[in-house]
């Protein structure tokens, strides 16, 4: 009754105070529920106590009637070796009394004994079933810690959405992609222009020692007089050097502009 009244107070107390879920924690109820044990068993422990003294003291009481006991009967020996009948009568029936009474405390001690060790077995089984309820609240309460943790991992993952991790990851993948595509491309480009520039420039030599070939078999062959040959030969020969420096300049103007851009990527 007490402890209900006290349960109820409590509550009334978490209630005003708006601490009812705390006290409604399972932790807090483990604690609380071993405190409560605890305290039961120290309260029984000291009635324990109560009890073997009381069963000491009327031990003690035995012990001093059983010695009266034998001192009235040495007496009633006595009296009788003296010659004194009716006083060892008188010893005598005070011995009876006195055994009588010896016979109702020996009853009683019994009876003391026996609650006394019945109490022992009680407070050993309370104390070993404290030690149980005792590790079974650490076992719960690191239940309660663990499913804690576990709701509020479930909780974090919920607010995270895997679409929108899909999402930017695949946008970010593919802005990689196009840029290592178009950075490919303005290489190709480059490498292509300058390979027909080269190109161009080979094909314009080819051309021209194909024509100076060209002119010297005519001249052994007599098609074509040697004046013309020279006027022929020197003419293309400027105009090719000529147009070869051009292409060259050109040439090398399109090589520091690539040059130029590329570092400007390459700063970007």
């Amino acid at each position: 009754m007490f402890k209900a009244l006290a349960r109820l107070w409590r509550y009334l107390v978490a209630w005003v105070t708006g601490k009812v879920e705390q006290l409604e924690d399972p932790e807090v109820l483990l604690d609380q529920a071993r405190r409560e044990m605890q305290e039961t068993l120290a309260r029984n422990r000291e009635r324990a106590i109560q009890a073997i003294t009381q069963k000491n003291m009327l031990q003690a009481e035995v012990e001093k009637l059983e010695r009266t006991v034998r001192d009235l009967e040495r007496k009633a020996e006595l009296a009788l070796q003296q010659g004194k009948r009716d006083l060892a009568l008188q010893i005598v029936r005070e011995k009876k009394a006195q055994e009588g009474a010896l016979e109702t405390m020996r009853a009683s001690l019994q009876q003391a004994i026996d609650t006394v060790e019945s109490i022992k077995l009680a407070i050993r089984r309370q104390e070993e079933e404290v030690r149980v309820k005792t590790a079974q609240a650490l076992a719960m309460k690191a239940r309660w810690k663990q499913a804690q943790i576990q709701n509020a991992i479930n909780k974090a993952l919920e607010g995270i959405s895997v679409e929108n991790i899909e999402s930017s990851w695949a946008t970010a993948e593919q802005r990689i992609q196009r840029a290592e595509a178009e950075a490919a491309a303005r290489q190709e480009m480059a490498a292509q222009s300058l390979q027909g520039r080269i190109a161009a420039l080979q094909d314009a030599q080819i051309d021209y020692e194909a024509e100076a070939e060209l002119q010297k078999i005519e001249q052994r062959l007599g098609l074509r007089p040697a004046t013309a040959d020279a006027v022929a030969t020197s003419t293309p020969t400027t105009v090719d050097d000529s147009e070869a420096l051009r292409e060259l300049e050109e040439l090398e103007r399109k090589l520091q502009a690539a040059q130029g851009d590329t570092s400007a990527q390459g700063g970007a």
